[in-house]
């Protein structure tokens, strides 16, 4: 017999999670929920940064989203860097972050950020709305990866919750490009939808590649949410995309392709189980990535001053 015939026969599946975390019932329907997400705002190389952080502030502000989280490569703690933080407080609500490689470049220790950012934590998780979020670190140990320690962690996290669970990282979990055991972590989600007996990890989003796509591995939906700011090119295209001033205040600026305008994405889950993800576009400052000599093949996913909008229908039958 199928699991999920089991299950049907068992007379489980109507049942509903609850409160008591002892309860063996889970949680089959989906509530509402509206969140803001963002990543790799780069304050400490783009000019421009608050700005384009303040923008997003606004309008999520203006929605009245349940929570914003931001995807890491945000700001180095240098005092300097205030004024970032000071703008990410201004949104009325939860705000959540993710630590990205970037972040550790001022020889900081990940204590030293998150005290500055004024963060939950390291790697952690949270309830919200009928979800259970969990954020990881995917620089531990640094530059790229997850300790065993995190993993037992996430691992123990997710035989505590019944919710259905989004996931939020830095690096991206459906490729070994940059996170040297990715395939660790997809496995623990993957076993833990498993052992849950329904699709109980829905959603990964993650950023640092500045880039837009999607995939799909396992019944596990991995979204890629491009940079708030630009796509890297490299000292080997560079291009002069803004004035003197800014270049000479801001040199690494030529190894980018900007975005004129600030990108981010807003995602809404419908109680029938329906994510929309509403992504902002614009344009390249400069010349593009093609015209700059940049091949699609150098980057598999070619560079694009936008966050595609996206209809993915979440399910619970594993």
């Amino acid at each position: 017999m199928k699991r999920k015939e089991f299950l049907q026969a068992t007379s489980l599946l109507p049942f509903l999670y609850n409160s008591n975390k002892e309860s063996l019932t889970f949680k089959r329907k989906f509530s509402n929920i509206r969140f803001g997400i963002c990543a790799d705002l780069h304050q400490d190389i783009i000019h421009d940064a608050p700005v384009r952080l303040k923008s997003f502030i606004n309008e999520m502000n203006t929605e009245g989203v349940d929570f914003i989280i931001q995807l890491g490569d945000f700001c180095i703690p240098y005092e300097k860097n205030k004024i970032i933080v000071d703008i990410w407080k201004q949104f009325n609500g939860p705000k959540f972050h993710v630590i990205g490689n970037h972040d550790l470049d001022g020889n900081n220790t990940k204590e030293e950020l998150i005290k500055f950012w004024d963060a939950t934590g390291i790697y952690y998780s949270f309830d919200i709305k009928g979800y259970h979020c969990i954020v990881l670190d995917s620089n531990d140990p640094n530059p790229s990866g997850f300790s065993n320690e995190q993993l037992l962690w996430l691992e123990s996290d997710l035989k505590k919750t019944k919710l259905p669970t989004l996931v939020f990282a830095h690096y991206g979990l459906d490729n070994d490009r940059v996170t040297v055991n990715a395939m660790k972590v997809r496995y623990i989600l993957e076993r833990a939808n498993e052992e849950a007996g329904f699709r109980m990890v829905q959603l990964v989003f993650s950023g640092h590649y500045h880039c837009d796509y999607y995939n799909c591995i396992n019944d596990i939906h991995y979204i890629q949410i491009n940079s708030m700011s630009y796509h890297y090119m490299g000292p080997r295209y560079p291009a002069n995309s803004y004035d003197s001033s800014i270049l000479s205040s801001h040199p690494k600026i030529r190894e980018v392709a900007p975005y004129r305008d600030p990108l981010w994405a807003l995602i809404e889950i419908s109680e029938k189980g329906k994510m929309t993800m509403h992504g902002k576009v614009s344009q390249f400052v400069g010349p593009t990535p093609r015209e700059r000599g940049k091949s699609r093949i150098d980057d598999i996913y070619p560079g694009v001053p936008f966050i595609s909008n996206r209809n993915i229908k979440l399910g619970v039958d594993v």
